[in-house]
């Protein structure tokens, strides 16, 4: 901060961190030595993450000391904000609300030090036990570090696996609104953090995250340290066999509404989601239930119809825009659609995307009786477009990885690390990229995504969670060798330690005990669907 002031505190913005040597720090990190020191505010994702981090620590507290006897649990983003869960024997009324929020202001209003401490790994063990914060000391534990750094604010002590702001007075713009049986904590918009991100309900989102956090609970799976001790225990198969079932009987249910509405004049099946998410292994499995169901599936892939490269729209900074609507055929793609309703035979196009031009292979298409043609892509429920075809005709999937399960009860995994992870292993594995390559374009996918992809999705028919509850636990040894790769004088090797550092406190499980089916094979390899 010292080394800010001094330069002449340059950025609009207020810094919340900086990349010194393309490494995230603190701004209380003391330089001894030459630096490249970077500084970043809220507009940067890295900095939005030390500002919520900082903030759900002013909550804990604030929380801690409106209800000394209450537990709290930061439970997972939703509605352009964090799903909070108070247990306090009772439903929290809104002047307990207006009481936390207060005691919120107060602690930013006197601008209190978040202090860093670190203790042999031990010694921080017995001190969260003596606070009784039982899942911080279970996560550390079975982690096997040998030091833990913790944050103390004002004698309440926290633990999380990234920097904080130096005091609570940088934490300016936040909200706290009662949402569902819990609350919503309100974080400051990326694009402008003097306001507040627009609120957006998203309540089927809400009711998927909902369905897997009791699955997780009825396994006594709460946090990362659970999934930990049941690995180490011997039981992984156990835990695998139930995420497995708890997915296919997902998508079986699907294709039972599928079935029913095909009575209705369903013949469209769309399905759309984000990155990585495991469209593609969805539409498969979900083949496969409607067959038993005797329906014929016909699938399509809007990759497919990617214009040639050449004539591939431009973002702002001049380089191509994948993610883009624009980025397809769109007049060509009509066309295909208006022949295959009126019953004609089509010619299947195909996309090199090492030669970045349509190819053909000889495939065609035609629907018969009993069809339900499935397509999948990022851009499936964007009502541009299907606009032309009769809504009844349509049913829509958002596939999305909503990561559920936490490291500990105020420690959230974010849905997007999750897909990041499966992104770099399959880039890696099958398409020749670096994690650098990977890590570089995400921003640009995640602008993509905001624009094209989320704002439909609360449009869907029904949501289907991707996430498996041991995922990570087999991603982290195909992860972690291709982060390493990553190197110091790199930018993005802030990301790359970062996801390294998270990755740490997951005992691994080998992927030979997946099935052949499993979602991840999708990201990993070696299952029984053709990619």
């Amino acid at each position: 901060m010292e080394l800010y002031k001094a330069a002449g505190a340059p950025l609009r913005y207020a810094p919340v961190n900086a990349l010194v040597n393309n490494k995230t720090q603190g701004l209380t990190y003391r330089c001894w030595q030459p630096k490249d020191v970077e500084f970043q505010d809220c507009t940067s994702q890295s900095g939005l993450r030390t500002y919520v981090r900082s903030l759900c620590h002013i909550l804990a507290k604030a929380v801690n000391d409106v209800l000394p006897s209450a537990t709290m649990n930061l439970e997972h983003a939703v509605s352009k904000g964090y799903y909070c869960m108070i247990h306090n024997g009772k439903k929290v009324d809104q002047p307990t609300i207006d009481a936390i929020k207060s005691r919120m202001k107060e602690l930013v209003e006197a601008d209190l030090p978040f202090i860093h401490r670190s203790a042999r790994t031990e010694e921080a063990i017995l001190l969260f036990r003596k606070r009784g914060m039982e899942d911080k000391a279970r996560l550390i534990e079975s982690a096997g570090m040998a030091y833990t750094s913790y944050y103390d604010l004002d004698g309440y002590i926290n633990f999380f696996y990234g920097c904080l702001t130096p005091s609570t007075g940088f934490i300016r713009v936040f909200d706290l609104l009662p949402y569902c049986e819990g609350v919503l904590l309100r974080i400051p918009s990326k694009a402008n953090p003097l306001e507040m991100e627009p609120f957006i309900r998203q309540d089927k989102m809400f009711e998927v995250f909902k369905e897997h956090l009791t699955l997780q609970r009825t396994l006594e799976m709460d946090n990362v340290s659970d999934l930990n001790r049941a690995v180490q225990g011997g039981h992984a198969s156990e835990i695998i066999m139930v995420s497995e079932a708890m997915q296919e009987k997902q998508i079986a249910k699907i294709a039972e509404q599928i079935a029913l509405g095909y009575e209705q004049g369903v013949r469209i099946v769309l399905i759309s989601g984000p990155s990585s998410s495991g469209k593609t292994t969805f539409a498969k499995r979900l083949a496969v239930q409607l067959i038993t169901h005797l329906l014929h599936p016909v699938s399509i892939s809007l990759d497919d119809y990617f214009l040639n490269r050449t004539d591939t729209p431009k973002d702002e900074s001049g380089d191509f825009d994948f993610e883009s609507l624009y980025a397809l055929d769109l007049p060509y793609f009509n066309q295909d659609m208006a022949r295959l309703l009126e019953g004609k035979e089509i010619n299947l196009p195909a996309y090199s995307f090492t030669a970045g031009t349509r190819v053909y292979k000889g495939d065609t298409l035609a629907l018969r009786e009993k069809s339900v043609l499935m397509i999948e892509g990022i851009h499936a429920l964007n009502p541009e477009l299907t606009g032309h075809i009769d809504a009844r005709y349509k049913y829509k999937v958002y596939v999305s990885a909503l990561t559920a399960i936490s490291l500990d009860n105020h420690n959230w995994i974010p849905t997007t690390d999750n897909r990041l992870l499966r992104r770099i292993i399959r880039d890696h594995r099958f398409r020749g990229y670096s994690a650098k390559d990977t890590i570089a374009r995400w921003t640009s996918v995640r602008k993509g995504e905001d624009k094209w992809i989320f704002p439909y999705q609360e449009t869907a028919d029904v949501m289907f969670n991707s996430a498996l509850l041991y995922e990570l636990a087999v991603l982290r040894p195909y992860a972690e060798p291709v982060l390493r790769e990553v190197r110091e004088f790199d930018r993005e090797n802030a990301e790359a330690c970062r996801l390294m550092r998270f990755l740490k406190y997951f005992s691994t499980i080998p992927a030979e005990e997946l099935p052949g089916t499993s979602l991840l094979r999708e990201f990993l390899g070696g299952g029984k669907f053709h990619y």
